[in-house]
């Protein structure tokens, strides 16, 4: 392999010639070996291909040596390490050398073993030979290590959001080990064919049809609110709702105004649900979920089913509450 720069100059003061390593060529392949686990497990740069680790390259030797740019050997080592870490051999290989020789920076036989044990684990049969003559155990580079750690919080993060979305999925799906008769799972059937169209999650939908009538497609409160949804008549007219009897014009009805609701406060559940209940005025009138025994009980009996609290919104149904241009909680 033919190294960029650095590959003319004269051997390390000092060292053995390649033929003549100062110890036993196997037990320097064993130290390379036990080196390799830990370089093959640091950090893995973001994808790059050839013409990128290239590029980095050439930068880190215009950098290096001053062409045709101010020679800024913090820059060029930087650069170099980045190439390196995205699988760049000659990128490993100057590094090597810089430290080996104190150039620009003070001789670190320890950085100079890493950087051409890496070299080397990338096919560069020069590097491994070097790496025998140093005949010192690898230290780490810093750039290494902050490569590491931004991986780590990388992958913690990473992890973190898969066990968000892991709890998340179990709420939102917790309501299917509660449709447990034929007529729930037949009116189910028509709620998972709407729910897409208007934006729900079903199990919200769920909770709020069990707690407005507990599936019962004639229901009727002692404030004439009707059918599953249990829609008042003026709700029922506003959302073009002609049959409240019927199952799934009732469902789309409510839908639709759980869907308004949602936009109205934002995507926050405990207000929508709330609103629902006691009326959107209710809810900005006294700022949060209404004193109301009836709505905080309702409230709780919906989140038994579905715990989410915050919800998917559509912002250009409606202006917001004015509730939510001040801080206030929802739980209030």
């Amino acid at each position: 392999m033919t190294h960029p720069r650095h590959a003319s100059r004269a051997p390390l003061e000092g060292a053995v010639p390649a033929g003549r390593p100062d110890r036993p060529r196997g037990a320097s392949r064993l130290a390379l070996g036990a080196l390799a686990l830990g370089l093959l497990a640091g950090p893995a740069q973001a994808a790059a291909d050839a013409s990128e680790r290239q590029a980095w390259r050439e930068q880190a030797v215009a950098l290096e040596h001053g062409e045709g740019v101010a020679r800024d050997m913090a820059a060029a080592m930087r650069l170099y390490c980045q190439a390196a870490l995205a699988g760049d051999a000659p990128s490993a290989w100057n590094l090597g050398w810089i430290h080996a020789n104190g150039r620009g920076v003070p001789r670190n036989d320890g950085l100079a073993a890493h950087w051409f044990a890496r070299a080397a684990l990338l096919g560069d049969d020069k590097a491994e030979a070097m790496f025998q003559r140093l005949g010192v155990p690898a230290d780490k580079p810093d750039c290494v290590r902050e490569a590491e750690a931004r991986e780590a919080r990388l992958a913690a993060d990473q992890a973190e959001q898969q066990r968000q979305a892991e709890e998340k999925q179990a709420l939102s799906t917790a309501y299917r080990a509660h449709v447990d008769t034929a007529e729930q799972q037949r009116i189910m059937k028509i709620v998972y064919k709407l729910a897409p169209r208007y934006g729900l999650e079903p199990g919200l939908v769920y909770a709020v049809i069990r707690a407005e009538s507990n599936f019962n497609v004639n229901a009727v409160s002692d404030k004439n609110a009707q059918g599953l949804m249990q829609l008042i008549p003026e709700t029922a007219a506003r959302f073009a709702v002609s049959k409240p009897f019927d199952a799934e014009q009732n469902i789309r009805g409510g839908m639709a105004y759980l869907r308004w609701l949602l936009s109205y406060f934002r995507g926050q559940v405990p207000l929508a649900v709330a609103a629902y209940n006691a009326g959107e005025g209710a809810v900005d009138k006294y700022g949060g979920v209404p004193p109301f025994a009836e709505t905080r009980d309702y409230v709780r009996r919906i989140q038994r089913f579905f715990a989410i609290t915050e919800h998917p919104f559509d912002a250009r149904l409606t202006a917001p509450s004015p509730l939510l241009l001040q801080p206030v909680s929802a739980q209030r």
